[in-house]
């Protein structure tokens, strides 16, 4: 449904990580090539990325294709971070395809993503509505928002990256429906990501990473990452471990 992507280490530009490689997020905008559910990504798009000596995140996003942005193609150079999430918007059928649904959706330090939907968004509403009404983007009406509402309620519970995001997981499927739930999300120092339902890909390159729904370049690093796992990636490298 969507196409996402999370970059760690040595800062870079937007330009370089979005737009330059052969096959980026822009041009899995129009051309996804592991994608199985949707045909295009053209309902918005979002980056964040941090900057040194602030918490929160910058957040840049519109409800246009990524391509279709001369601004952010002008701005994209001129920004470089070493940490950076990414995406690009189809919209599930039923939802809004306006600004407030691109990821990434973000709260104090946290960025987060989702590729997938629920299975039943009215239940999984009903069961977990009011776990993060205080957060200013879960109140977004898309599934999207409801996931991160829920993660946000974990971190702040005091569950680390990875943890909080295999426990959305874990409520959903248990009591909210279930559905295809990858998510990817960082709080500056660290990137996680989960695969349930969508492809995910990782690629370590000279003390960086990546995380992303389908590899961006012809580099023979990438690696797949088994269905049912949680990613986790830091300064002190990269572990992949079951759900």
């Amino acid at each position: 449904m969507c196409r996402h992507l999370g970059y760690l280490g040595r800062p870079t530009a937007l330009h370089d990580l979005l737009l330059a490689p052969p096959h980026s997020l822009s041009t899995q905008a129009y051309a996804p090539r592991h994608q199985e559910h949707g045909l295009v990504n053209v309902d918005g798009f979002g980056a964040g990325w941090y900057v040194p000596g602030r918490t929160p995140p910058v957040r840049y996003r519109r409800a246009v294709p990524i391509w279709s942005d001369q601004s952010f193609a002008s701005l994209a150079p001129t920004i470089e971070s070493r940490c950076v999430v990414a995406a690009v918007r189809s919209a599930t059928p039923g939802f809004p395809s306006d600004e407030s649904g691109a990821a990434p959706f973000t709260h104090d330090r946290w960025l987060f993503s989702h590729n997938g939907a629920l299975a039943d968004f009215r239940l999984a509403h009903k069961v977990f509505r009011d776990s993060a009404s205080w957060v200013t983007d879960a109140l977004a009406p898309m599934d999207s928002a409801l996931l991160f509402g829920l993660a946000v309620a974990h971190w702040e519970a005091g569950a680390s990256l990875g943890a909080g995001l295999a426990q959305v997981v874990h409520d959903i499927s248990a009591h909210g429906g279930g559905g295809r739930l990858n998510l990817l999300a960082s709080d500056g120092e660290r990137l996680a990501a989960t695969t349930s339902g969508d492809s995910l890909f990782t690629c370590t390159d000279s003390g960086s990473v990546l995380l992303a729904s389908e590899p961006c370049d012809t580099r023979s690093d990438w690696h797949h990452v088994p269905p049912s796992s949680l990613v986790e990636a830091d300064d002190d490298g990269l572990r992949i471990m079951p759900l």
